[in-house]
């Protein structure tokens, strides 16, 4: 074995080591031009860089992978400017900082610094299923990002519903009916819509966490759900829709199929009629666009999965009603947090986009709602949002569903764990807890025992995408 190899695997578990270029992977031409640069010296007062200082002027260039931007908190945890990757090496190795996350890269200052701020604005761009965010400064953008957000609520909660039945159905015989007492409280919302609002309030506020932040852009939207279905719609249309007259949305169904099944048209000669839902009631509701009308025999066969209907499901306006019905909660929220909150609207942010010649992404909508115009992009992140695995519902490997169980051992995969000076990923748990697997940032696995590791942070929530 060489002394090039056995150094490698000494320096792969040293503490700050990384094989992510531009970060730890140190080039001799980095190291020199930063060390004989005015940005390579330091102060104990605070931390001054090209980027953070008021005295430099550069000109602003396009953030790649060999020049990104690390993130910087004083001592006290509250955010600076960010500085390079340079730069938060030679600090590092002074001794003079520690790292507290590794995506987005963000380092503590050990020794007290004021810092110098800048004024950065961040822009939002709120959705059902992504969101887009964007911190803007008057050169640089400084963080950028597009968030997946969970889509299964509804699917869990249902299938959380339907065993908690199942159990009260075989423990309890007799239980008092409890259907009126159930008051919702002023401001309620479904339990799918407020997951995505906190959702919204947890991303700016741990952007905030790195940044300082001095100004928040929202772009909201209010859709007209019926001039989406019927453009023609005005005045009193509003008020005679279709189901003007009938009792209840079963009886309309059943007026407007005329009364006949819409699969063998009263072939079956089968004289009960069903409302049957095309898509399951739990994601597709209970409008008429998703109900149809079948005779027992077909919703039988359709039940079972013998017959498969020839029929269109009707398009969801989910997302449409999500930002109408969020929109000022979300910006009325934040205010109460003594965030400095200003909104705009998706027609505003569509016409800026096109004049800067800008694709359709939510980050470049995040970008233009920030009021970026010619600042130098950064490289987004990818940040899918996930659970904790700690109430599993999911098929087991032998095609089974679990019951539902607490959380087992105190670490679980995915947690963020310190063994000695090293951050590692928790890979596995076993030996009924004693034993943990792990896993560190350049991929190889450790196997150690409880008692040594410490956690850092849960799981849970945003993880960011390789």
């Amino acid at each position: 074995m060489s002394t090039e190899v056995k150094r490698e695997k000494i320096n792969r578990h040293t503490p700050g080591y990384s094989t992510r270029p531009g970060l730890y992977g140190l080039n001799r031409s980095d190291t020199g031009a930063s060390l004989n640069s005015p940005e390579g010296r330091d102060s104990e007062t605070g931390l001054t860089t090209s980027f953070n200082s008021s005295d430099v002027d550069q000109p602003a260039k396009a953030e790649t992978g060999d020049s990104m931007l690390v993130y910087v908190l004083n001592k006290n945890s509250q955010p600076l400017m960010p500085c390079t990757s340079a730069k938060a090496r030679i600090i590092l190795k002074q001794g003079k900082a520690e790292v507290i996350a590794r995506k987005p890269f963000t380092i503590r200052l050990i020794y007290g610094s004021s810092g110098y701020r800048q004024s950065v604005t961040l822009g939002v761009d709120s959705g059902f299923t992504h969101i887009g965010v964007s911190a803007v400064a008057e050169k640089k953008e400084l963080y950028s990002s597009e968030v997946k957000l969970r889509t299964d609520i509804v699917k869990l909660n249902s299938e959380r519903r339907q065993y908690r039945r199942s159990r009260r159905n075989r423990k309890t015989w007799y239980r008092k009916a409890r259907f009126l007492n159930r008051k919702k409280p002023e401001g309620w919302l479904a339990p799918s819509i407020q997951h995505k609002l906190d959702s919204h309030i947890k991303l700016i506020e741990r952007v905030g966490k790195i940044l300082p932040i001095t100004r928040t852009v929202i772009g909201v939207a209010a859709f007209d759900i019926q001039k989406i279905k019927n453009p023609g719609i005005s005045g009193t249309g509003y008020q005679n829709g279709d189901q003007k007259g009938f009792w209840n949305v079963r009886e309309y169904v059943l007026y407007r199929d005329n009364h006949t099944c819409q699969n063998c048209k009263g072939k079956s000669k089968d004289p009960v009629l069903e409302v049957h839902h095309i898509i399951s009631r739990q994601t597709g509701g209970d409008s008429p666009d998703n109900l149809i009308t079948l005779c027992k025999t077909c919703h039988d066969k359709v039940s079972l999965g013998k017959i498969k209907l020839k029929v269109k499901p009707s398009k969801q306006f989910k997302a449409e009603t999500f930002m109408t019905m969020v929109r000022w909660r979300l910006v009325n929220e934040l205010r109460k947090d003594g965030h400095d909150i200003y909104h705009t609207y998706g027609y505003i942010t569509k016409g800026n986009r096109i004049e800067l010649g800008l694709s359709k992404s939510h980050t470049n909508d995040a970008f233009v709602i920030a009021g970026g115009n010619n600042q130098a992009r950064s490289i987004p992140y990818r940040i899918i949002q996930n659970r904790r695995n700690n109430r599993s519902l999911q098929i087991n490997r032998k095609g089974y569903k679990p019951s539902i169980r607490k959380q087992r051992y105190p670490l679980q995969p995915g947690d963020l764990v310190k063994s000695g000076n090293m951050l590692c990923t928790v890979k596995g748990v076993f030996s009924y807890g004693k034993q943990i697997r792990l896993k560190d940032i350049s991929g190889v696995t450790i196997n150690t025992r409880f008692e040594n590791v410490s956690l850092v942070k849960y799981g849970k929530g945003f993880r960011y995408a390789a």
